[in-house]
């Protein structure tokens, strides 16, 4: 195979062209933006910095993050707060289905922080969201970013029971770089994880950052990983700096690796690939559906 070329983050000192996005604008986007103030709901689309906050919520969707605004690990890559998160919201899976039923939202991701200070690690506020959700908006297909629960199961099984249309777990980066990455994280819990996701019988999703360091022989390693284990669906993103204090980008990754990744993830068994530089787990989240 020939050796596309990345462009080191050391010799450039902005992000390539092909990185380059559109400021959020328009009366969609100030509508959602409304709604997330008005009922007190947390996005990940902000608390992640995404940079397809524009033109995900000029689209008039958003990806819901339950839960609070506070996560109980540190991983090096993410931009959302660590500390002592507050009392659960009880009231949280009242809210946020109002707020998809008053935005029509037919396709509906949900995302939490990590919970590990919950004996049931949020997987209660987990299942009730979703019944919320079905209960007002019967019609809205659902997706759900879950955290690993820690390896406790039961809590897993809690949320799979409600049996979303897409279940996402995700395994952020490769074998070798998860202990610098995902420090309270396990690169083979989390594909347990996923294997119980697809034994069960869903939709199955995951999504690895790229340019942290990884080799293309490290993500060949993690594709295999993720299809002995029954993931369908695999998202791939360049990975972007949330401040100084967290991991640097090691490597620009250029557009034409990240096609020949899609290529070669689709040659290896996966049923859908999302790969491109702002590719981001709810990207293109509807198009996930396939027949299953």
């Amino acid at each position: 195979m020939i050796e596309l070329p990345v462009v080191s983050a050391n010799t450039v000192q902005r992000k390539p062209d092909w990185l380059r996005v559109k400021l959020p604008v328009g009366k969609e986007y100030a509508q959602v933006r409304s709604l997330v103030d008005t009922h007190k709901l947390h996005t990940i689309c902000e608390s992640g910095n995404c940079p397809n906050m524009g033109e995900c919520w000029g689209a008039g969707t958003a990806t819901f993050m339950i839960l609070g605004n506070i996560c109980t690990r540190s991983c090096s890559f993410c931009a959302v707060a660590t500390g002592r998160p507050k009392a659960v919201d009880t009231d949280e899976p009242n809210r946020v289905a109002n707020s998809v039923k008053l935005m029509q939202v037919k396709h509906c991701v949900i995302t939490s922080v990590d919970r590990d200070d919950l004996k049931d690690g949020g997987s209660i506020i987990w299942a009730e969201t979703l019944q919320a959700i079905r209960r007002e908006s019967p019609s809205t297909t659902l997706e759900t970013l879950i955290p690993d629960f820690r390896g406790i199961w039961d809590n897993l099984y809690r949320v799979l029971e409600e049996r979303p249309e897409v279940m996402s777990h995700n395994i952020e980066t490769v074998r070798r770089l998860t202990k610098q990455v995902r420090v309270q994280a396990k690169y083979d819990r989390s594909l347990e994880c996923l294997k119980r996701i697809s034994e069960f019988g869903l939709r199955t999703k995951t999504g690895i950052m790229l340019g942290l360091g990884e080799t293309e022989d490290d993500v060949l390693e993690a594709m295999d990983d993720l299809v002995a284990n029954g993931v369908h669906i695999l998202t791939l993103g360049q990975y972007l700096q949330p401040t100084r204090n967290h991991h640097p980008v090691v490597d620009w990754i250029h557009p034409d690796q990240f096609a020949k990744y899609k290529e070669i993830g689709m040659a290896k068994g996966l049923r859908y690939v999302e790969s491109g530089p702002l590719v981001r787990s709810s990207y293109h989240a509807e198009k996930h559906l396939f027949d299953f």
